[in-house]
């Protein structure tokens, strides 16, 4: 089918998010149309995009889903959270398990050909967090949904508007010295959010991705320590001062805080702040001709 044609559209959730607003921008860029499920009262974030349609829904309502996407021969779901919100439903199954699965048989009903899915690095069966636990038993569904399936699994994603480096750029430019949880020497592998979002876009028609977990990582893996004065050199800092927090007492004021809104950080966050999240990128670049660039320079054309 040619994808300059009407028909050919791409159905796309979390399109109000970090991710989704490139996702929708490289999606357009390679002549797609596009249809944005948008929940009631968040249509404003998607203000300044011509040219895409806007569907009223909601993942964890099943009944707004199937009409949503028909019509569309692509679905691509990107919603997930990062911080539970218990009081309000918003729970790591509801949202990656149970939304997963309503996206999965709308889009079967609705006859879609292609599901592409964002995962997360670290994304396994025995994994020590809910996060990604309940990552891996969405990506189940996906494996076992019959449909031509692509599962994407980035490690940090960062950009303008980011909710990672942004911050940490924020508490360096801030504060006089950084607190750093631990020694600070797990390893990450930044990627920037350009690059995953034209990945997306062009696995709709690369067959070599279909049935495919695809692990997303930029070039360079660093430590929280390195990252920081990366950071530091791009704000043009010179020296960021650094004082480690010890991980056990962050443990448990991670645990008697969490559910205030202010307090930066869960205990599962904790558990996934303790490994390593990185992965050989050298297949991410070729399968989808993506140039790597370099966490130096991404952070200066970032905060510069």
């Amino acid at each position: 089918m040619d994808k300059q044609t009407p028909a050919h559209r791409v159905f796309v959730t979390g399109a109000t998010g970090f991710v989704g607003r490139s996702v929708i921008h490289a999606l357009r860029t390679e002549g797609y149309g596009v249809r944005c499920l948008v929940r009631r009262g968040s249509e404003a974030d998607l203000r300044g995009f011509g040219a895409i349609e806007r569907v009223e829904g909601n993942v964890l309502v099943p009944g707004t889903l199937e009409a949503a996407i028909t019509g569309c021969d692509t679905a691509l779901h990107l919603v997930g959270i990062i911080r539970e919100q218990p009081s309000r439903g918003v729970t790591f199954e509801r949202v990656h398990v149970d939304g997963t699965a309503n996206v999965l048989a709308a889009a079967t009903a609705a006859g879609v050909r292609r599901f592409l899915h964002m995962s997360a690095l670290g994304t396994r069966a025995a994994a020590r967090s809910r996060y990604h636990r309940t990552k891996w038993t969405a990506e189940e569904a996906v494996r076992s949904s019959g449909l031509a399936w692509t599962i994407f699994r980035p490690s940090v994603i960062y950009g303008r508007g980011d909710g990672f480096v942004s911050m940490l750029a924020g508490m360096v430019s801030r504060l006089p010295v950084v607190p750093v949880i631990g020694d600070g020497r797990q390893r990450l592998q930044p990627v920037p959010v350009e690059q995953v979002a034209e990945a997306f876009a062009r696995a709709v028609e690369l067959p070599a991705t279909v049935k495919q977990v695809v692990e997303v990582a930029g070039p360079d893996a660093v430590t929280m320590v390195e990252l920081l004065d990366m950071i530091g050199a791009a704000l043009g800092r010179r020296r960021v001062l650094k004082a480690h927090v010890p991980l056990g007492l962050m443990r448990v004021m991670a645990r008697l805080f969490h559910r205030v809104p202010s307090f930066p950080i869960t205990p599962d966050q904790l558990l996934m702040l303790g490994e390593e999240n990185t992965c050989d990128a050298r297949p991410f670049f070729s399968t989808f001709g993506v140039t790597p660039v370099p966490l130096r320079a991404g952070l200066e054309r970032m905060l510069g």
